[in-house]
């Protein structure tokens, strides 16, 4: 789960973290009115997203007036923000943030990611900041200073001097930097983030340590644990296919494709979307109903792999072990007398049950396409869109 810019600023700040004198704005009016609370001459105005490339799409502006803001903002709510992360179709923005602007003298990037490689925290920090990480490898790749945190003792004190000393920050400033790092750690590490992203790190003209922009990533499956930070999930910047799918307990990313896919377990959908495209379809989306695939779950999944518009074909694949093949087979009725399903249904299963599961498939005199192999699934599933779209056009032309 991502959350947006101001909602990590306030999390890495009761870690002691610093950031910049800040406060959130639903209007125009509103963050003229922000600013006027805060003082000063400048502000920095920044469109809230769950998404990076924002000031290169316009979605940061510097401002020094009342008028300034307001010109700006008006420019932003409503509107869709088009980066290079967003895609196409863009993000829409329902916020912004309103910022002091501070005298910046050098940036540097840092971020704290999860190597599963080595199973440990990775500290990865470049004197080149502001730029994305991606870039500055490419660029820049002597410049990246990296750095794993021992589980068993944490991030100590003269791991984070060493990285301090590597980027060149001066011997005064670096127990500021210590400082930062540590509770970049501590917010990593007891709220179960996946990612912490603070880009760019900022050293002021008047010699403070200060986290201009952050993002923070968490692991959905820990947020149980963590009630004060689900809060934070704003669903106006998720797909809401994959939103209506996290509500009801199932795992879905949707793909530009027309074949939906609906499987048991991460690897046998990723084996799934192989054999499809290697059958010369594409897929529409990677659906995991998980271990519990009860009759109302896989209806569930139905409704959902239907509600895009571009699924021309579904394929159910599913490897039952602890999952029972004549519970999925009664979904899959379930689903197609409950639901309206225009396109070709393709059922194959394995494992626990599957005779029974053959057989009520067989017995439910409904227009399903059987198969016994994944290969031979998925070139039936795409066999039969083929065919569809082919009658179709058929249909159009006469």
């Amino acid at each position: 789960m991502d959350i947006h810019e101001y909602q990590a600023k306030e999390v890495l700040s009761n870690f002691g973290v610093t950031v910049p004198d800040g406060a959130l704005a639903y209007s125009p009016e509103q963050a003229a009115y922000r600013a006027r609370e805060m003082g000063g001459e400048r502000w920095v105005v920044k469109a809230q997203v769950h998404a990076g490339g924002r000031g290169k799409a316009g979605g940061v502006k510097v401002c020094d007036s009342d008028a300034a803001i307001q010109e700006a903002t008006e420019g932003m709510f409503g509107k869709k923000l088009v980066t290079h992360q967003t895609g196409p179709e863009g993000k829409g923005i329902y916020r912004v943030y309103v910022e002091a602007a501070v005298p910046i003298d050098r940036e540097i990037y840092l971020g704290f990611v999860l190597d599963r490689t080595t199973q440990r925290v990775m500290i990865v920090a470049s004197a080149e900041g502001g730029m994305e990480i991606e870039d500055i490898s490419a660029n820049r790749p002597d410049s990246i200073v990296r750095a794993t945190v021992e589980p068993a003792v944490g991030l100590r004190e003269f791991q984070c001097r060493q990285i301090a000393f590597k980027l060149g920050v001066e011997a005064t400033l670096v127990q500021q930097m210590v400082r930062t790092l540590q509770g970049c750690y501590r917010a990593f590490t007891e709220l179960d983030a996946t990612m912490v992203e603070v880009n760019p790190l900022v050293i002021t003209s008047d010699n403070r340590v200060i986290a201009l922009d952050a993002k923070m990533t968490f692991d959905d499956n820990a947020l149980f644990r963590h009630p004060q930070i689900s809060e934070l999930r704003d669903k106006s910047q998720e797909d809401p296919r994959e939103s209506r799918a996290a509500d009801r307990g199932l795992s879905y990313v949707g793909l530009e494709g027309n074949i939906g896919c609906i499987v048991n377990g991460a690897g046998l959908a990723m084996a799934t979307m192989d054999t499809i495209k290697l059958a010369g379809g594409e897929p529409a989306n990677f659906l995991d109903i998980g271990g519990g695939a009860t009759p109302e779950r896989v209806a569930k999944a139905f409704r959902l792999v239907l509600s895009d518009k571009n699924v021309q074909a579904i394929l159910v694949n599913i490897f039952a072990g602890i999952n029972r093949c004549d519970w999925v087979a009664e979904g899959v009725i379930q689903a197609l007398k409950e639901v309206q399903v225009d396109v070709p249904v393709v059922v194959r299963l394995a494992g626990n049950n599957v005779e029974a599961g053959q057989k009520i498939l067989a017995q439910s005199g409904l227009p399903i396409i059987r198969a016994t192999t994944l290969q031979e699934a998925a070139e039936r599933t795409v066999g039969a869109w083929q065919s569809d779209a082919s009658q179709t056009t058929l249909k159009a032309v006469s």
